[in-house]
């Protein structure tokens, strides 16, 4: 993952401190070992916790973390989830950047949570879906996961994902699956967004792989479930938040996919306290 994720660090960090951290430098003039507790103030789930690591890593090579939280883990307000001991420059230039990343992870992580959690007793898979905020979909998305949830398409070069306006400039359904067919790879399967149950059952007839069901009502779902009787997996998606997942769990479909997991969620309040010298 590093591999991936340094580039984008490293323009959050020049983001940040485009030449220097002002402040930090006009009190700190060399190097000075210094200790800092990473507190959590609010009840969630933490992820993010290497990109945390490495935001400090990027600005000083020698320094440690004592961690006590796993991405994945319930926290509970006022834990102590990590230490940091290292050159306190690094620490206090790095801190905002790297809390940022632990904030916004974790808050995804935490709203995941609730919404998989709802469904934990079913066969449903919760997915996520691309939209998220610009340069930090491979955070946003890991932080799905972290939370329970599951990963749709990482980004268009993935998979098939024939929507409304690709269905309108193919000539229809059939044209569209066809053409998809004719060019994604054999082992692509293909996804078609339908509105009303004639275009599921136009798409069932095209033999589409997975039938994404936008924004219909719980009973037009029963019935494209009983329509479909198995030809095809079924995806559940338009303005699905935590309150409308309740009402979905008994439907029979596949799969819920959910922007509101990365567009909607708020971030875990944490701090980093008490920065002392070693």
């Amino acid at each position: 993952m590093q591999y991936n994720i340094d580039n984008l660090i490293f323009s959050a960090l020049r983001e940040d401190m485009p030449s220097e951290d002002i402040s930090t430098n006009s009190i700190i003039k060399k190097y000075a070992l210094g200790k800092a507790d990473l507190i959590c103030k609010q009840d969630g789930f933490i992820a993010g916790i290497d990109v945390f690591k490495r935001v400090f890593e990027i600005l000083d090579k020698k320094i440690d973390f004592n961690i006590f939280y796993k991405d994945g883990d319930e926290v509970k307000n006022k834990v102590l989830v990590a230490e940091i001991i290292g050159d306190i420059k690094a620490i206090l230039s790095a801190e905002r950047t790297a809390l940022n990343y632990l904030q916004r992870m974790s808050g995804i992580a935490s709203y995941t949570r609730k919404a998989f959690n709802l469904l934990k007793d079913t066969n449903i898979k919760l997915l996520d879906t691309r939209k998220t905020t610009p340069n930090n979909r491979i955070f946003e998305k890991y932080a799905v996961k972290a939370g329970g949830g599951h990963n749709h398409r990482f980004c268009l070069s993935d998979g098939v994902m024939l929507k409304d306006n690709h269905i309108a400039a193919a000539g229809g359904i059939k044209k569209a699956v066809q053409m998809a067919r004719n060019y994604a790879p054999i082992t692509n399967k293909i996804e078609v967004e339908v509105e009303n149950l004639d275009m599921l059952k136009e798409a069932l007839d095209a033999k589409a792989d997975i039938i994404m069901l936008d924004n219909m009502d719980i009973e037009t779902i029963k019935k494209a479930v009983e329509i479909t009787d198995k030809r095809a997996l079924l995806e559940c998606s338009g303005n699905v938040t935590i309150e409308k997942i309740e009402s979905l769990k008994d439907t029979g479909i596949d799969y819920i996919s959910s922007g509101a997991l990365t567009h909607s969620a708020g971030i875990l309040d944490l701090s980093l306290k008490n920065l002392r010298r070693l």
